[in-house]
């Protein structure tokens, strides 16, 4: 059977495979539960495998921090290198599965990760599903992702990535399966379809997932344009693009767009969503003998998956007597895997406030430290969701009691609850604050108040998070602590959990220190004190605007993102076109070490150099952002963009240049019509630590490189 000859062309093995296959059988390969072919040896196979930030619910693995944490690393190479031990894992645990005749849900190849949806609003509960706010940012981790994934070379993948939900898809959860959302060509390609262009485009991914909802009218899995015009034609995908879970039921159950599961199947298929997540594929035969669809639709669907098959080396010869459980227990969290995991989670942890120079402890001269706080020993805050089976995860609670001297005195207390006031009216929590140096309360929200449907267990929205604050049950209790520390005159560290803003004006004026640590992945605790005592300096910077409160913000089902001035609603969202001042901008982040920005020069047409000096006693590593206006375009703009990035080790007392080039795409406008051409205008470019607020000092460079 030439399907079995690897030294034969790969669009050969593929003809030859799907030439021998039976109408029924074609179909059968159409589901994500695809069935076993006996006849032709062909096992069955699950393509259902989730890989977010770490092989998950497949058993062993290492778990990476949560994907907005990665979002906050400012950093492809790092993203790369996760992606990479990701994919080393899952191909081990495949094969040792395999070796089982084990074929279940999660033990496949092909991944539905990344997740490159806009966090465009910090409601959404899934937003820590994604790398934050900013396409460019988005764009540019997913790609390095998917390359850590799928490997170096794309005739022989190492798993198969893929790019979801596509597209325009950010909420509000509980309506994700009727709702349609209205939008802009200029949103549309600005906005929300950047960053699946680049992982189409660049990055090369072979795999697209659909989204649930409705965009203009069309479903997402059966979009004339999103799919036909923009995925195939534009863009030239020519990988496999599946539904998300039983989202083409929602055709006709919750969207009326067809009258039952023969006619959704058939809108799908004829407009090339190639694989069903669910069940409603199981009606492919029907939806031929009503003529609807013909066997050359299949074909083209089924051509496409199991080119995906071979490109993973499903129908190759395997090598005899190999012992793949055996590589699968040297591979899967392997000392330099959780290495990596704390290296991630250290470079993900953002500083917001540091008054005084609180933090660092000196752990020599801690000698006595209260922790208090709901998710102090909380293993969910560390995990997020879609998350493997770590047998050593790491909280703060175990994270400082190994990083603290041995003669320092932890004292331990709960608290509070996470989001319920406590029963007991007794509270001895708070009852050694004199006698101690310093209280690192561990508070935030949790997977169980924000994530997907059905997950948020605590959730009353469905997983979203309609008001942004901290619970007010942890707010009162931070309120307490407050009133002690400040009659001892203790210092009050915040350890804030949470995929994304928590929107409490309070929360400030409490705290001495707030160290955001987001989900932060298995090795979090480590990270987390490694941050505290100053083992490391924190380099993470927020991956999404920090508002002041949720009255910032704009219709949570309005999808535009101009403010109502230009076209929009409200203030505008996020960082690009937000017009009021937040608590903290896009890009945020303190450091160990004082960073002047100097001499910034236009180095060529896309190019940038910035001289960086650390005026400080310690070696950092500087998160340098290259944000870009464009003034005397025809359409309006965004305000700022991010354009380019850089990771800069400075030693103490010295210089160093940060060399960053900028995106082309970002050099150039999208018209109304969502057409991108160059910019012929004036261009600005900002240089510095965070995206920049007009009406707060500046500690950037900023350059003129045309107009």
């Amino acid at each position: 059977m030439s399907f079995r000859d690897p030294s034969l062309p790969r669009e050969q093995r593929v003809r030859d495979l799907v030439s021998q296959l039976t109408l029924e059988e074609k179909c059968g390969q159409m589901l994500h539960e695809a069935k076993p072919i006996e006849r032709l040896g062909i096992p069955a196979y699950n393509w259902w495998n989730e890989g977010l930030h770490g092989v998950a619910r497949a058993g062993r693995a290492t778990v990476f921090p949560q994907a907005i944490n990665l979002g906050a690393t400012f950093a492809p190479e790092l993203i790369g290198r996760v992606a990479s031990a990701i994919g080393d894992e899952g191909r081990a645990k495949y094969h040792a599965a395999a070796a089982n005749d084990s074929r279940a849900r999660y033990q496949g190849l092909t991944y539905w990760s990344p997740n490159v949806n806009i966090f465009r609003d910090p409601r959404w509960g899934r937003g820590h599903e994604t790398y934050g706010e900013d396409p460019y940012l988005t764009g540019q981790l997913g790609c390095t992702f998917v390359g850590g994934l799928q490997g170096d070379d794309r005739e022989h993948l190492k798993i198969a990535a893929c790019a979801k939900h596509y597209a325009v898809h950010s909420g509000p959860e509980p309506l994700r399966h009727v709702f349609d959302v209205k939008v802009s060509d200029k949103d549309l390609h600005e906005t929300y379809l950047p960053a699946f262009r680049s992982l189409v485009v660049d990055a090369g991914v072979m795999g697209v997932m659909g989204a649930y909802n409705r965009v203009d009218g069309h479903p997402c899995c059966a979009h004339p344009v999103l799919m036909d015009d923009i995925l195939r034609e534009q863009w030239q995908f020519d990988g496999y693009f599946t539904s998300d879970c039983w989202a083409i039921r929602d055709f006709h159950e919750h969207q009326k767009v067809t009258k039952n599961f023969t006619e959704s199947a058939a809108l799908a298929v004829k407009h090339g969503c190639d694989l069903n997540c669910g069940v409603s594929y199981d009606h492919l035969l029907e939806a031929i003998d009503e003529g609807l669809i013909t066997e050359a639709d299949i074909d083209v669907c089924v051509t496409r998956l199991m080119d995906i098959r071979v490109r993973l080396g499903m129908f190759d010869p395997e090598p005899e007597g190999r012992d793949w459980h055996a590589e699968a227990e040297a591979i899967v969290r392997k000392p330099e895997h959780t290495a990596l995991a704390c290296e991630a989670a250290q470079r993900s942890l953002v500083l917001l406030k540091n008054h005084d120079n609180i933090l660092p402890l000196s752990r020599k001269d801690t000698r006595h430290m209260l922790l208090v706080g709901a998710l102090a020993t909380d293993v969910d805050v560390m995990l997020g969701n879609y998350f493997g089976t770590s047998s050593h995860v790491v909280t703060v609670y175990e994270g400082l009691a190994a990083a603290a001297d041995v003669g320092c005195v932890i004292d331990y207390w709960k608290g509070c609850l996470l989001s319920t006031p406590n029963l007991n009216p007794h509270d001895w929590s708070l009852g050694t604050i004199a006698e101690t140096q310093v209280v690192v309360a561990a508070l935030g929200i949790s997977p169980m108040l924000e994530g997907e449907e059905g997950e948020a267990l605590a959730s009353d929205a469905t997983g979203d998070r309609p008001n942004l604050g901290l619970p007010p049950n942890q707010l009162q209790y931070l309120r307490d602590i407050r009133e002690k520390t400040a009659r001892h005159g203790k210092p009050l560290v915040v350890v804030l959990f949470g995929g994304s803003a928590i929107c409490e004006p309070e929360l400030d004026e409490l705290a001495d220190a707030i160290l955001w640590v987001g989900y932060p992945g298995e090795q979090g605790g480590t990270a987390i004190a490694d941050v505290i005592f100053g083992n490391v300096s924190p380099s993470g910077r927020l991956p999404f605007t920090w508002y002041e409160s949720g009255s910032d913000l704009p219709p949570f089902d309005n999808y535009n993102m101009y403010p109502a001035d230009q076209g929009g609603t409200g203030n505008g969202r996020t960082y690009r076109y937000f017009t009021g001042t937040p608590k903290f901008p896009f890009g945020y982040g303190l450091s160990y070490a004082p960073i002047r920005y100097a001499s910034a020069k236009a180095a060529g047409p896309q190019h940038v150099e910035v001289e960086l000096t650390n005026d400080g006693d310690r070696a950092v590593t500087e998160t340098v952002q290259a944000y870009v206006r464009l003034t005397g375009a025809s359409v309006p703009t965004p305000r700022w963009a991010l354009a380019g990035l850089a990771s800069v080790p400075v030693e103490a007392g010295a210089s160093a240049i940060a060399s960053i080039e900028l995106s082309e795409r970002a050099l150039g406008v999208v018209g109304n019509d969502g057409v991108w051409s160059k910019h012929d205008g004036g261009t600005e470019v900002y240089v510095g630590p965070s995206s920049p607020i007009s009406d707060t000092p500046e500690t950037g460079q900023r350059v003129q490189l045309r107009g």
